[in-house]
């Protein structure tokens, strides 16, 4: 089992920067891509961004050029640097991890962003 527990959220102004930590625990050996997803009022669940064990990412266009996924294996944690923040991107932001054996997907208990016009 894997335990995600994410950190980091908050009220913002429109423009402002946030940074999300996701820390894993637990049989973290079985990790494979870690990633961050956001569920807004009455909207389905995106991707926001995916990173790999070995690095590669992969972000929505929606946030390109304004968000970065880092990793850092030895931690177990990842992170998400948003900036030039948009009302828009009020969401909830939930970490996900993906065991590199079964496939399963380990999900975090989320963490609110909420960025003020």
């Amino acid at each position: 089992q894997v335990q995600l527990v994410e950190s980091g959220g908050g009220l913002v102004q429109a423009g402002g920067s946030l940074r999300l930590s996701c820390a894993a625990s637990g049989s973290t050996f079985s990790i494979n891509a870690m990633g961050w997803y956001r569920q807004g009022s009455g909207k389905q669940r995106e991707l926001v961004a995916l990173i790999t064990s070995g690095g590669s990412t992969n972000y929505a266009d929606s946030v390109k050029g304004r968000f970065t996924i880092s990793r850092d294996n030895a931690k177990n944690t990842v992170y998400l640097q948003m900036n030039s923040l948009k009302p828009e991107d009020t969401a909830v932001y939930y970490c996900k991890a993906n065991n590199l054996y079964s496939g399963f997907a380990y999900w975090g208990q989320g963490t609110q962003v909420t960025v003020s016009s």
